[in-house]
């Protein structure tokens, strides 16, 4: 990677204000106290030694967990300055660690070209929530260390060793008494610091966890990129185009992207600037949507393989089955809120539409073969797409000549205000009925379906709208589905999955959350999904309340508690619920749907990619991945009804 040639010392570690409240108000620099909010700390660190690397100095990272939940992250990259730093009268690298917005990443003459720590307040945010930091940087020839305590410095910087490397380790102990948790989730470190190795080429991280008998240890180092990533993204799935396309262009907006297509009928597009990855788009992928749109439509027009008479592709149509990464280095990034999440340099759409159209151009003149077999599944989408539109209006024309618009079987609540509402999504007649019985009219609506529905994996818009088990999930929610589907439109504040706790109910909610995933994203981003958790077991004995157990674990619990309490196990009655038919509406009521005693679990999107990679892997075409995927969790399962 090309070196930003640039002075790096004191005098480009520019101090913006004190470090403040970091410690009272945590959630205001890392996002939340949560595992979420202590990887994030692993993060803020990483991300420093990868501003190195954009600026072309760093070339390994390594990250390692060890007993007790600390932390080490190591760079060979230039080293924090360690001279004295003119405005603080401190050494720059105390400066940086102990000051909130000190860093070499503000203003035109600063320390890097580019960088993702946009804010400069990764190490002292991370310094001020720790028990303890050690920092050690070796640099000009020496090797110095200084040591802090919950944000305040213990050990002044005082060299200790000569060394001819260079580079900055970082350890660190998250305070207990500020995060919920102190447990590191190595999957999830793991998945992100594969992410960071695809999106800087060349880059070498090493992630080892060493707190078990056995450690484990992953090394990631993609020398292909982006076209690394999207090999990786597509390893489950059935490629059209063998090859990624690949796009760079260098400038003062670096661009990379790649590009495949899948004969999947999802759209994958992943944005990232300066690594950060921007969840909710911005304007670089404004100009690759538009770049796309125009490339494809004017080669299909050129060579005559749409007619005068026909009508331009849809943006949506060229976009179905691609999964694409778009990553652009700006400078002084812009983004909108607080959470870096969508770009707003409008001067980058202009260089990534540029860009897009003046190489893709040129890639579809010289691989006609590659975009024919595109064009056939873009026109196919089109197809689709305008007998989905047909479909729609169909079932819209249908509902205004009905007395309701709502699904016969939905037993509806009768507040209408959303955020008050729920509705259960219920497995079978049996257990609808006992839920309509058991249910609080006033808030709680009950849909019941029947058999297996349609895998949407595997089907296009136009197969789910008429779909007598999925048409009336979509009417119920009531904001659409797709590209139209519109969050303030929906019906109910909770959506609620409630099947049996068996095979069958498993396989129901994978459906279902399948179709919510692909077809309504934005219910399960915005936190309107939940799965309902009935009970394994009822323990019984006369004259005694029943007692309700959710897990083997629970069960094992209750025993211990009657026993020290002179209940033998064999004075019990155990029932093992096989389904929840099995319950009265009492029943249901108290273990499963009572807001004041119920156990419900949110369902959430942490890791979008992650996501579509485990709803491929278990409802796609492709046999094999689902194979190993079940060989390799088979022993984690504990209750499966044969």
């Amino acid at each position: 990677m090309e070196k930003y040639e640039h002075e790096y010392g004191a005098e480009q570690i520019q101090v913006l204000e004190g470090l403040e409240a970091v410690r009272k108000r945590p959630g205001m620099y890392i996002g939340s106290t949560s595992v979420r909010g202590l990887h994030h700390m692993v993060y803020e660190i990483v991300d420093n030694c990868v501003d190195e690397a954009l600026a072309g100095y760093c070339t390994e990272i390594n990250i390692s967990i060890e007993d007790g939940n600390i932390v080490t992250v190591e760079d060979n990259g230039r080293g924090i300055p360690v001279e004295t730093h003119p405005k603080t009268g401190k050494s720059t690298v105390e400066t940086v660690y102990t000051v909130l917005h000190a860093g070499g990443k503000f203003g035109g003459d600063s320390g890097y070209k580019v960088s993702g720590g946009l804010h400069g307040v990764g190490a002292s945010v991370v310094n001020a929530l720790s028990e303890w930091t050690e920092v050690t940087v070796q640099r000009e020839g020496g090797i110095y260390q200084l040591r802090f305590e919950k944000g305040k410095t213990t050990q002044s910087i005082k060299k200790i060793g000569e060394t001819k490397k260079t580079g900055t380790k970082v350890k660190f102990l998250a305070d207990s008494s500020i995060f919920e948790t102190t447990n590191y989730e190595f999957e999830t470190l793991e998945n992100r610091m594969r992410e960071i190795a695809f999106l800087t080429k060349g880059l070498k991280i090493v992630i080892e966890d060493k707190r078990e008998e056995t450690p484990k240890k992953s090394e990631f180092c993609f020398e292909g990129g982006l076209k690394s990533f999207v090999e990786y993204l597509n390893k489950n799935k059935e490629k059209i185009n063998k090859e990624p396309i690949y796009i760079e262009k260098d400038g003062n907006v670096p661009v990379e992207i790649a590009i495949q297509y899948t004969t999947s009928y999802s759209e994958n597009i992943y944005t990232f600037v300066n690594n950060i990855n921007t969840v909710e788009g911005g304007t670089h992928l404004e100009g690759f949507k538009r770049a796309l749109t125009k490339v494809f439509n004017d080669y299909a027009r050129s060579h005559k393989i749409l007619k005068e008479k026909d009508s331009n592709l849809q943006g949506e149509d060229i976009r179905e089955g691609i999964t694409a990464v778009v990553s652009v280095k700006v400078k002084e990034p812009q983004f909108e809120g607080q959470t870096k999440t969508k770009l707003g340099n409008s001067e980058v759409t202009g260089v990534v539409f540029s860009t897009v159209n003046e190489v893709l151009s040129t890639f579809f003149e010289e691989n006609p073969q590659v975009v024919k077999a595109i064009l056939d599944k873009c026109i196919s989408a089109s197809r689709a797409r305008e007998a989905a539109r047909k479909a729609r209006e169909l079932v819209r024309r249908k509902s205004a000549l009905e007395t309701t618009t709502l699904p016969g079987k939905l037993a509806d609540c009768s507040d209408k205000n959303p955020m008050n509402c729920e509705v259960f999504i219920v497995e079978g007649d049996s257990a609808g009925g006992s839920a309509k019985q058991g249910r609080d009219r006033k808030i709680q609506a009950i849909l019941p379906l029947w058999g297996k529905m349609l895998n949407v994996e595997k089907a296009r818009a136009d197969k789910i709208y008429g779909n007598d088990k999925l048409n009336p999930v979509i009417v119920a929610v009531g904001a659409g589905i797709g590209a139209d589907f519109d969050i303030t439109k929906i019906r109910y504040g909770k959506v609620i999955i409630m099947a049996d706790a068996d095979v069958d109910g498993a396989h129901i909610r994978t459906l279902l959350l399948t179709f919510f995933f692909r077809y309504m994203r934005p219910l399960i981003e915005n936190g309107n999904v939940y799965l309902a958790q009935p009970p394994l077991y009822k323990l019984s004995k006369k004259g005694m309340d029943d007692i309700y157990c959710y897990t083997d674990d629970d069960l094992t619990k209750a025993y211990k508690e009657l026993e020290e309490k002179g209940i033998a196990r064999e004075q019990l009655g155990l029932q093992r619920y096989k389904g929840l038919g099995e319950m009265n509406p009492e029943q249901l009521w108290e273990t499963t749907m009572n807001p004041e005693t119920r156990i419900l679990v949110k369902v959430t999107m942490e890791d979008a990619i992650k996501a579509d990679e485990i709803f491929t892997v278990l409802m796609g075409d492709e046999v094999e991945p689902r194979k190993d995927f079940i060989q390799k969790n088979a022993k984690y399962v504990k209750n499966l009804d044969v």
